[in-house]
């Protein structure tokens, strides 16, 4: 799978972004279902039932668009605001495969600008958390370690938590592009599930301060879906609302939050002819 998604970039002072590689992972690899506790057979069973949801999810999502808000919040000490500014896009995630290769892409058409600040004070571009939920695709899941972490009553719901935490060594699904190097990024984390469907209903990362070497002292987010039902079918969507992502290096701290709204289906449909000479 190859992704052209930016993830986060302090820009102006500082040039930081963020990108999924390629990943070749195609298989599954979770504990021993033939010598495997009952809780590690639980466990398999919610990571299968929710690879298979992340697996649909990430076809019906490419098959919406929705109008993405973002306020970008520089925060000073006590977590005083010093500047805030507000944008508005369309948003859809773009799903291709050319020459059997899976590619994943964002597009955000402004529809509303921030306007720059006249002190050309740095502020942080984040995109790309809304497909957080990749850590539980199939090309991505054997480079994480999973975990129970027990239930919890989310808006009267009982969900499943399940932590996560990369594999080092092995691919990330994002990295950290940095004056022409890619990074990856120790992600680990936190996921609420719904144990009977495996939809995702929230999302909670962070790499700590693994990349403080190279100026990010901290990058953390947290991701909520909801469900989203449009007219022409009975069928429930789990799709991501809303998005908070905060970033801190030794100097300066960003605090973004990303709102998505208004699903729409949309359908493109292309052609190619050969034209003989």
């Amino acid at each position: 799978m190859k992704s052209q998604t930016q993830i986060v970039r302090p820009y102006r002072r500082r040039a930081i972004a963020c990108v999924l590689p390629a990943v070749l992972v195609a298989a599954l690899c979770f504990a021993d279902a033939t010598s495997a506790s009952p809780e590690a057979q639980k466990l398999n069973d919610l990571l299968a039932r929710t690879t298979d949801q992340t697996s649909g999810f990430l076809d019906q999502f490419s098959d919406v668009k929705c109008t993405e808000q973002v306020r970008q919040e520089k925060l000073g000490k006590d977590d005083k605001v010093e500047l805030e500014e507000d944008s508005a896009y369309d948003y859809l995630v773009i799903l291709t495969n050319a020459g059997g290769e899976l590619n994943i892409s964002e597009s955000r058409i402004p529809v509303r600008e921030a306007k720059r600040d006249r002190k050309n004070t740095s502020m942080l571009l984040s995109n790309g958390f809304a497909t957080l939920f990749l850590v539980f695709h199939p090309y991505y899941a054997e480079a994480f370690r999973f975990a129970l972490s027990g239930e919890e009553v989310v808006g009267g719901r009982v969900l499943e938590r399940i932590s996560f935490e990369h594999v080092r060594g092995m691919k990330s699904p994002a990295a950290l592009a940095l004056h022409g190097r890619e990074y990856p990024l120790e992600l680990a984390g936190t996921a609420w599930i719904d144990p009977q469907t495996g939809a995702i209903a929230k999302i909670e990362v962070g790499i700590g301060e693994t990349l403080a070497d190279v100026g990010l002292k901290s990058l953390s987010s947290e991701v909520d879906f909801a469900p989203v039902q449009f007219p022409d079918s009975k069928q429930v969507y789990w799709f991501p609302t809303q998005a908070r992502v905060e970033v801190e290096t030794p100097r300066q701290r960003w605090r973004n939050l990303h709102q998505f709204t208004e699903y729409k289906k949309f359908s493109v449909s292309t052609e190619e002819q050969v034209i003989k000479r």
